[in-house]
């Protein structure tokens, strides 16, 4: 990598602070990839998935068309290496093994399972999720009714949360997640959870009867009694829409990448909400960012 105002690119020879299983597997990838002119050509990335159990799937990208020569090589080294392999290329994906890994993470002492599928989100630290999700189901532990939850992603949050409500209400835009969030649901044995695949502004469209959907046709939105509302939003977080309608809640869980507009919005809300609980979670170690988790409680309400 070439460091800030220097031309002269330096050599990494390591990575400790990523997980154990990608930094085994960095050296040995390397030296194949460099000793065989049928990897090396033209390979623009490479990207590690991992787990705690040692799962490796590697993801190779190139700037040329993936031939059968590839195949048979990116085939021998996945044997090689006792890895999952895909090879990327404009409008191709060849996968040699699978296209994602399981990850098993200890929760309050029990374990889940996730399915986890290249390209989509997943918390980039294992343990430190861990340490997030307990956190979640603790603060909440004590709530009635449903919950509502945006920005559900793979499921994350979804899977431990659907034990502390009658029942969960989930959303989430993106196809390859909404599948995640639905194995894993199933895979964890939940059944009080439904997913639709929508944004928070057109679920607030909905709720407030702006208009109809086809895609909650089977959703019976007033037979919910919701008393939650969770929101992980993007760096971005609320906009107004869905600030206005988390206010209609008795509680707001909050998980937030990004605390500047985490402090935006609890300013947005601190009129009618207190925050019972807040926790940082290191998330993302040798950097400047921050995980946050806040709970608040409508302070209006008897």
């Amino acid at each position: 990598m070439t460091p800030s105002g220097q031309r002269s690119p330096s050599p990494i020879d390591d990575f400790a602070i990523g997980s154990k299983a990608m930094v085994t597997i960095m050296p040995p990838l390397l030296d194949a990839i460099n000793s065989n002119p049928a990897l090396r050509k033209k390979l623009y990335g490479c990207e590690f998935l991992t787990t705690q159990t040692n799962e490796v799937l590697v993801t190779l990208i190139y700037h040329r068309p993936l031939d059968d020569l590839w195949l048979a090589e990116a085939q021998s080294l996945a044997t090689t290496l006792k890895i999952d392999l895909i090879g990327r290329s404009k409008k191709q994906k060849l996968v040699i093994g699978k296209d994602f890994v399981t990850e098993s993470l200890s929760v309050a002492g029990k374990t889940y399972q996730y399915q986890q599928v290249e390209t989509g989100f997943t918390q980039p630290n294992a343990q430190v999720n861990e340490k997030m999700l307990a956190w979640a189901k603790q603060v909440t532990a004590q709530s009635n009714g449903d919950l509502l939850e945006l920005y559900c992603g793979n499921g994350n949050f979804t899977v431990i949360l659907s034990e502390n409500y009658r029942r969960v209400l989930a959303t989430e835009v993106s196809k390859l997640s909404v599948r995640s969030a639905e194995y894993n649901l199933s895979h964890n044995g939940i059944d009080n959870v439904a997913i639709v695949r929508m944004s928070s502004e057109e679920l607030t469209q909905a709720l407030n009867g702006v208009r109809p959907f086809t895609r909650l046709k089977n959703i019976d939105l007033e037979s919910y009694e919701f008393s939650t509302i969770f929101v992980d939003p993007p760096r971005a977080g609320l906009d107004a829409e869905t600030l206005a309608l988390a206010k209609k809640f008795e509680q707001i869980l909050y998980i937030s990448c990004n605390p500047i507009t985490l402090k935006e919005n609890i300013n947005a809300l601190k009129d009618n909400y207190e925050i019972h609980e807040f926790a940082i979670f290191d998330q993302f170690p040798y950097t400047h960012h921050i995980e946050c988790g806040a709970l608040l409680k409508n302070s209006t309400s008897n």
